[in-house]
């Protein structure tokens, strides 16, 4: 198994993909784009996640106060 990151060209990722470039798990990943939080289009059985809209999401993360 290959723990290098996509190129950040990549205009489309996985959910596997995107879970490996925001560091959370898979399943975190899968969570939130049934909460509607992390948008995603599909085509047929697959689901990808465009590059802006994981921009997007961390973008919209606020930090906690210490």
């Amino acid at each position: 198994m290959s723990t290098a990151l996509p190129p950040t060209d990549q205009l489309l990722y996985t959910p596997k993909e995107a879970a490996s470039v925001l560091r959370f798990g898979r399943s975190t990943v899968y969570e939130l784009m049934a909460d509607g939080v992390l948008r995603y289009v599909k085509q047929g059985r697959s689901r990808r996640i465009k590059r802006r809209d994981l921009e997007a999401f961390v973008d919209s993360l606020e930090s906690l106060p210490n």
